[in-house]
């Protein structure tokens, strides 16, 4: 029995590689990833002073990427409120007001510890998150994370039992494009995480007064753009199984990373810059700052353009890759559909 479950094992590549890859690959993550520290914080200083202001900052901390005499605080919110900056100072009076992104909770949680050893020199008042509240930044990214869920794993369970029924022959001999299939397979799930997606909002702002300061509509298309990735992620991994379990196991693989290196848990800012990196590789990554910014800083679609770039991007790559995928395993099943045809043309065995 020992030496058969090796040998299974053995032929089980998928198993074999969750085996061996998945401590791997939380052995870098928990390493590289699993940090709260933010060591340093996109900065902007504006207002008269500004320059004078710049100079004496710690520079181990405070990076400063925007410096303008000429603005004033209304320009600093707007660059807090499209993500340019972490943290922006008003000079021109006494003290400097220093205004924080409260949305960024653990870059915020820095820059208000480093801003409290400063004094009396600075004035700090956090903006779009004033408490430093937790849930308001969790529950945005869990919108993404349930959309998530049911756009790989419950999607792509769907269609493979479509391979395990027999029923996947049929649709190879029905007179529909590959493409039609796929968007009537997951039209449902679509529409289901919707409903979810519209009733984990509400709850999450009436049970712990999460503001949604942004428009329905941005918030809307940035959550379909996210929907049709991860569902054809679904599909994708659908065409790469042949049971139910293996499409558990795959859909694993895509679902542990987007918890843990999309910014969710753990700032992409504390994140070591290879590990960093496979984050922005990652759509989860994306529409958290889309929900985040919507929710809590009122962003506008213009201020969010690059999210929405590029998981529009990652839907016509994926949702292309799983059709031309798709098509492929519905050619077999079209040869085998009409070999039965060819056989009644031959002589019966005896």
């Amino acid at each position: 029995m020992i030496l058969k479950e090796f040998r299974e094992l053995r032929r089980d590549r998928r198993t074999l590689g969750m085996l061996v890859a998945m401590p791997l690959l939380l052995l870098v993550i928990f390493g590289y990833a699993a940090s709260f520290n933010v060591e340093t914080v996109k900065t902007a200083v504006v207002g008269p002073q500004a320059d004078a202001v710049a100079a004496i900052l710690p520079s181990s901390f405070f990076d400063v990427t925007v410096t303008d005499a000429g603005q004033d605080q209304a320009y600093a919110e707007q660059l807090l409120q499209d993500n340019t900056v972490d943290v922006a100072f008003v000079t021109g009076q006494t003290p400097v007001l220093a205004l924080v992104d409260g949305s960024n909770l653990f870059a915020a949680q820095a820059t208000v510890s480093v801003l409290n050893r400063l004094g009396d020199k600075v004035t700090t008042q956090v903006l779009y998150n004033p408490d430093l509240e937790t849930s308001w930044v969790m529950v945005p990214a869990i919108i993404g994370l349930i959309l998530t869920f049911i756009g790989t794993i419950v999607t792509s369970i769907g269609l493979v039992k479509e391979r395990e029924s027999g029923t996947l022959e049929q649709l190879a001999v029905m007179p529909i494009k590959p493409t039609q299939v796929i968007l009537g397979k997951i039209a449902p799930y679509f529409l289901l995480a919707s409903i979810d997606m519209v009733a984990i909002t509400v709850i999450g702002m009436l049970l712990f007064q999460v503001p949604f300061n942004g428009n329905p509509f941005v918030f809307a298309l940035g959550a379909a753009l996210f929907l049709f990735v991860v569902l054809g992620l679904g599909v994708f991994i659908s065409t790469i199984s042949q049971t139910t379990g293996q499409a558990i196991q795959t859909a694993f693989f895509f679902l542990l990373p987007q918890i843990l290196l999309s910014g969710m848990i753990f700032p992409l800012d504390a994140m070591a810059p290879g590990v960093r990196w496979i984050g922005y590789l990652l759509p989860l990554t994306y529409f958290t700052m889309i929900s985040q910014g919507v929710m809590l800083r009122g962003a506008s679609l213009a201020s969010l353009w690059i999210p929405f770039a590029v998981l529009t991007v990652m839907a016509f790559v994926v949702f292309t890759g799983a059709t031309l995928r798709f098509r492929r395993d519905l050619a077999p099943g079209r040869r085998r559909s009409h070999e039965p045809a060819r056989h009644e043309h031959e002589a019966p065995a005896p």
